[in-house]
């Protein structure tokens, strides 16, 4: 009997430790992320900008206290997670394994 692609999806998804997916969002550095997306980015003011993977502006900052990405022009805040869902060339499964590559290490 054929499975659905539902049922492939859910044998398919992987369990991640709370503590590995909390270091992911708090921990990646922003500026390193992006180069190696080839995402553009620049300093304005010395603050770290990037292009919003939502509306295309360029209103942005990262704030390095709460490792949270701000676009200010369509009001959306991203975590290194939530911006490789949001560009589209990854699953949650997908940014965590390349994300993973990217901790530093302790």
């Amino acid at each position: 009997m054929a499975q659905t692609r539902k049922q492939n999806q859910k044998q398919n998804q992987k369990r991640y430790p709370d503590e590995l997916v909390r270091r992911l969002r708090n921990d990646i550095r922003w500026q390193p992320f992006l180069q190696r997306l080839n995402w553009p980015h620049k300093h304005r003011e010395g603050q770290l900008a990037f292009l919003c993977p939502r509306c295309q502006e360029f209103r942005t900052a990262v704030n390095p206290r709460t490792n949270l990405g701000r676009c200010f022009a369509c009001q959306t805040n991203f975590n290194p997670i939530d911006f490789l869902l949001t560009i589209g060339t990854y699953d949650f499964v997908e940014a965590v394994d390349f994300l993973t590559t990217m901790l530093p290490r302790d």
